[in-house]
């Protein structure tokens, strides 16, 4: 069964979303994101992606607080992104909190300090966060680009111990029409064990459906939840 995992991004402590990652449209859901995870626990959903976009900008932890509030008023299980690109941000998300860390711009362009997370904390605690436009790897709040393709970046760190890996196609990201199914399929047919969470585009409950036929680990919701797209008690089909 796929794992459904709710989203709330955060800027100024704030619940939001973005389209296509971009800081200028801007959506508030909610001013505090602590009452959207108690929502998201009161339906039953056990999992949660918090991503601090403030941090993401500022390429350092900026909302370690909002961890903090949601950690210990929910048992949620917290994966957290956004910012995370030093021992001491490390350091702090996990006192925080959370029980799982994505790192991806980090792992672009200090690969040594990622490859040393991956070897103290194990593939358990660090996810890599590959997120992709035109399939080649968008780092630092998908700011910038790079020319690194994002099959051979993911299949390089499989190779290092990675087992999980958020991806997320940045053209899809916020638009409502749908996942990058194919980007899903390509990157399960270069890392068939790789625990894959599909994040982005996410319209409908067939999306999420689609996903699960294709045996893809997790999927990421955000836009379509806020939006009404899907409903919480649609996602309790999905949980175990």
């Amino acid at each position: 069964m796929i794992e459904i995992i709710p989203a709330i991004d955060l800027i100024e402590g704030k619940c939001v979303r973005l389209t296509q990652g971009d800081y200028g449209q801007k959506t508030i859901y909610n001013e505090n994101p602590l009452d959207v995870a108690m929502e998201f626990e009161d339906a039953g959903l056990k999992r949660l992606h918090l991503v601090d976009l403030d941090g993401a900008k500022a390429k350092k932890v900026i909302n370690w607080k909002v961890l903090e509030r949601i950690a210990s008023k929910t048992k949620l299980y917290i994966d957290f992104g956004g910012g995370v690109q030093s021992e001491d941000d490390l350091r702090v998300v996990f006192e925080s909190g959370a029980k799982q860390v994505t790192g991806g711009s980090i792992a672009v362009k200090q690969p040594e300090l990622f490859q040393h997370w991956l070897s103290v904390y194990g593939g358990e605690k660090i996810i890599l966060g590959a997120d992709a436009k035109n399939e080649k790897i968008a780092v630092s709040g998908w700011e910038e680009g790079t020319q690194i393709w994002v099959y051979d970046f993911v299949e390089e760190y499989v190779e290092k111990g990675v087992k999980y890996a958020i991806s997320t196609d940045v053209a899809k990201d916020g638009l409502l029409q749908g996942p990058s199914f194919d980007l899903y399929r390509n990157l399960q047919d270069k890392c068939p064990d790789l625990k894959i969470i599909a994040s982005g585009g996410v319209s409908g409950l067939e999306d999420v459906e689609k996903l699960a036929e294709m045996n893809i680990y997790g999927v990421i919701i955000g836009k379509a939840i806020y939006e009404n797209r899907i409903s919480l008690t649609d996602l309790q089909r999905f949980i175990v």
